[in-house]
């Protein structure tokens, strides 16, 4: 997901500490030089606890998602290598989306209803489990479609048969989609520095995922290409599509916080999973295939859960370092 936010809490945050004395009166030297010079003192080391903090924090979030998604493509690819007594493989990835999404609904709506615990006790604007008020549901109705759809075909490219490395190396240039998404889609522009610094994340990106796996000698089959191609083209239109979704909450002057945008976009990506799941005989299928094979249903649950732990680290970096996530 990518979304670019401004903080909340942050004016606020400032403000108080504005109000707040900058050193207690029992530790002003009786000779200091001047009021002014103790306030800059006091003011300096206040940014540098502060620095210190949010970068803290950016390790934190950072070093989260990164272990988050390191384990769950892990996890991912074994859930489509696996192979049951009978020979058959698991296939069903819309009902894989299902559950995907429905880890991600769960950890969304725990940290909304905490951070409305915590809004309610500094009385603050909000509802009582920490949603925004008078949030548009509407915007979040083509964000959750056109991602759900990057994520199924995917996982549809694995189950028929593309090699994994081909699908590592096809997704590590996300950020090219994704750029272009929002520049057609979403009225965005870009100077040379970001197209540099894409190329730059996305050649690291390809040469680190590659050079983590071992030499394969499978091939991919075209359908599983066709899929991989159809996800990358999802992949640009949810970019634009969700610069569109913030463009339209500025518009009606609602700032979501970043567990609505996790718990809100989530809830329509499953919600279409379920549908199409179901048209297509995928869920009762699903089921079906995880009862009789105990182990790749622990495989997929923990796959959910490293998606939602990922997006939770996502945006609770978002959400205390205002940075771009993708």
């Amino acid at each position: 997901m990518s979304f670019e936010l401004s903080a909340r809490d942050g004016a606020s945050a400032t403000s108080e500490a504005d109000k707040a004395p900058l050193l207690p009166i029992h530790d002003v030297p009786a000779d200091a030089a001047s009021p002014a010079s103790s306030l800059n003192v006091g003011s300096s080391a206040a940014t540098n606890n502060d620095t210190k903090s949010r970068a803290m924090q950016l390790l934190f979030g950072a070093g989260g998602i990164y272990a988050s998604f390191l384990y769950y493509g892990s996890l991912q690819e074994d859930v489509f290598r696996y192979e049951s007594e009978d020979g058959t493989k698991f296939t069903h990835a819309w009902y894989l989306q299902v559950l995907e999404s429905l880890a991600n609904v769960i950890f969304g709506t725990i940290a909304l209803i905490v951070m409305g615990a915590s809004s309610n006790s500094k009385n603050s604007v909000g509802l009582w489990w920490g949603g925004t008020p008078n949030l548009p549901k509407k915007p979040f109705v083509s964000s959750g479609f056109s991602q759900v759809c990057s994520k199924a075909f995917t996982s549809l490219a694995l189950a028929n048969g593309l090699s994994f490395p081909v699908a590592t190396l096809a997704k590590s240039g996300k950020m090219a989609p994704v750029m272009l998404g929002s520049l057609i889609l979403g009225g965005a522009t870009y100077g040379l520095r970001e197209y540099l610094q894409v190329l730059a994340i996305i050649g690291g990106t390809a040469i680190l995922s590659m050079s983590k796996k071992k030499a394969s000698t499978s091939e991919s089959t075209p359908l599983g290409v066709v899929f991989i191609l159809l996800a990358l083209v999802m992949d640009g239109v949810t970019g634009g599509v969700q610069k569109r979704l913030l463009a339209d909450m500025k518009r009606v002057q609602v700032t979501p916080q970043p567990y609505d945008l996790m718990t809100y976009t989530n809830l329509f990506m499953m919600l279409f999973a379920l549908l199409i799941s179901f048209v297509l005989g995928e869920f009762s299928q699903g089921i079906a295939y995880c009862a009789s094979n105990p182990k790749v249903f622990s495989l997929i649950w923990k796959f959910s859960m490293c998606s939602a732990i990922g997006q939770s680290f996502i945006f609770y970096t978002v959400a205390r370092l205002l940075v771009k996530v993708g």
